[in-house]
């Protein structure tokens, strides 16, 4: 048995996967917003709740949102800010007192489509989060990819690239920097293109159901968002080169990315054909509580901790 933790803005998610990826249980609980050592007693509720109703002791696996620093060994770069600035893996594991292992939710995102999921047998995976903001993380032969600095996969905090001249002056950026692929991709984004061109405020879902039925303005807001997600898909083609992107987040959702955007990328990949493919999630939003479990591999099943 391994336990998924993913722990999220609003939610904590706990799953327990068999050794073939199958969930014997799934439970959440509300994130104690802005307290750390309540999110610690939470995770530690959910995942001894879980061993006690199954009856057995798991390894266990935990989505972070953020980074553990290689230099200082506490957590950067997540937007649950209480997090930043902690021990967190070393005061989670004294909480369950066992070992733990820990990576980028993104990371496991692209851990669990390519372990058991869409990219399942690709060699280089880069899983997409496009959601409330961007993220990205990358697998290579099954294994997450987490670089000298812990952030290999950023994705969303590069310029975007071949910017248009209206683009250029580019957009502020909760990182402090401008124009950053976050401020254009992320679903927040995506809403205010469609404001700013129409007056109006909806949802993203609610976008692309307009264009379908034929509104102009709608099918133009999304037409920018696609063209604008080509070249940014474009650059990670040409670094990385990877066999499949999965796209994650609620913008996963919109199923005609998937025939557009390849359409489009092969003006900017350095390539005289692109083989790359463009997928959905196979699991959806469960890929990162998954790819948390999957952070002890299948052949690692006869050394969990006692």
């Amino acid at each position: 048995m391994r336990i998924g933790v993913d722990i999220g803005g609003t939610k904590i998610e706990v799953a327990v996967l068999t050794s073939d990826g199958t969930i014997r249980l799934r439970r959440r609980d509300a994130t104690p917003s802005g307290d750390y050592a309540a999110t610690i007693r939470a995770i530690k509720t959910l995942v001894e709740g879980a061993e006690s109703e199954l009856g057995c002791r798991a390894s266990v696996g935990v989505a972070i949102p953020g980074t553990l620093s290689p230099a200082t060994g506490l957590v950067k770069n997540a937007n649950s800010t209480c997090l930043v600035g902690r021990p967190f893996d070393q005061d989670l594991m004294a909480a369950l007192g066992r070992p733990l292992r820990f990576a980028n939710d993104a990371n496991c995102f692209a851990l669990s489509e390519a372990t058991d999921g869409a990219a399942q047998g690709a060699s280089i995976v880069f899983g997409v989060i496009l959601g409330t903001g961007v993220g990205g993380g990358i697998a290579i032969e099954g294994r997450p990819l987490l670089g000298a600095n812990a952030i290999a996969g950023e994705w969303g905090h590069n310029p975007l690239p071949w910017p248009q001249t209206a683009e250029l002056a580019g957009r502020h950026c909760y990182c402090g920097r401008e124009g950053c692929i976050e401020t254009f991709l992320s679903g927040p984004a995506l809403e205010a293109d469609y404001r700013r061109t129409t007056g109006r405020s909806i949802g993203a879902a609610e976008i692309a159901k307009e264009a379908a039925a034929g509104d102009a303005k709608a099918e133009a807001v999304l037409a920018r968002y696609e063209e604008r997600l080509a070249r940014g898909l474009a650059h990670v083609i040409n670094l990385l080169d990877p066999e499949v992107i999965v796209l994650g987040g609620g913008l996963s959702n919109i199923a005609r990315f998937y025939e557009n955007v390849p359409r489009l990328w092969g003006r900017f990949v350095f390539s005289d054909r692109v083989d790359t493919r463009l997928l959905p999630p196979a699991h959806g939003d469960s890929s990162g509580v998954r790819g948390a479990a999957w952070l002890w591999p299948p052949d690692s099943d006869e050394r969990e901790p006692a």
